[in-house]
């Protein structure tokens, strides 16, 4: 589960990286803060299952 949320927080960093660089979506301000908060969560994602690998790989 750790590698499935590491590989969905960066699919959510990409996409909304991709998402905030459209023009579309520059001009309006709710699909840009969308966009940002995708950001944010893939971020998080990232950081958690990069947190919770840790001690697995003490095990190992």
């Amino acid at each position: 589960m750790v590698g499935l949320g590491f590989l969905l927080g960066v699919a959510a960093v990409v996409c909304s990286a991709v998402a905030t660089s459209r023009s579309a979506v520059a001009d309006d301000e709710a699909a840009s803060l969308r966009a940002l908060l995708g950001v944010v969560a893939g971020a998080a994602g990232i950081t958690v299952s990069a947190i919770a690998l840790f001690p697995m790989l003490a095990q190992l």
